[in-house]
């Protein structure tokens, strides 16, 4: 945490008004002997001078729940938006991705959060054609959209990796 807002307190001081917090499943973060996690540094980051928006990319929603919610509702440097990446609206799919949520699951975490900070904007990334999707498993994904209303999407065709577990 120390060495990101070192980073943040530069870049402030440099004149910058906007840092984002960037990383693979960024709050999934755990900081090694400490146990700090990504709320800790969002908190420390919150109180850096001179920084008048904090937002963050990209979460996993398996680690998003009430003390992520919590700093959106307390920290008014935190942009009221989240990248959500749900992939696809089908649980069978979810599962074969290995995301380790179901669609209710998603819905339910996007419910709280608006609860909690009713003008909060979701954008998310999903992925049509995964292998073995169905029309009901594309259907899925399409009444998802419906129902959680993103503000933006970025969607994809799979596309097959080698050595992938999908190409298997």
């Amino acid at each position: 945490i120390k060495s990101v807002v070192k980073e943040v307190q530069v870049l402030a001081e440099a004149g910058y008004k906007e840092v984002q917090l960037l990383g693979q499943n960024v709050n999934s973060y755990r900081e090694e002997g400490t146990g700090a996690t990504f709320e800790d540094l969002l908190d420390a980051a919150h109180l850096v001078e001179g920084i008048s928006r904090i937002r963050f990319t990209s979460p996993h929603p398996k680690d998003f729940g009430d003390p992520l919610i919590a700093r959106y509702r307390d920290l008014p440097k935190l942009c009221p938006h989240m990248h959500l990446p749900a992939q696809s609206g089908s649980t069978d799919i979810l599962a074969r991705m290995n995301r380790g949520y179901s669609r209710e699951e998603f819905i339910s975490k996007v419910e709280l959060a608006r609860a909690s900070v009713p003008d909060i904007a979701f954008t998310t990334d999903l992925i049509v054609g995964f292998p073995g999707e169905s029309q009901r498993d594309f259907d899925d994904t399409l009444s998802l959209i419906q129902e959680v209303g993103f503000d933006g999407i970025y969607s994809f065709k799979y596309s097959e990796r080698p050595y992938t577990f999908a190409e298997r």
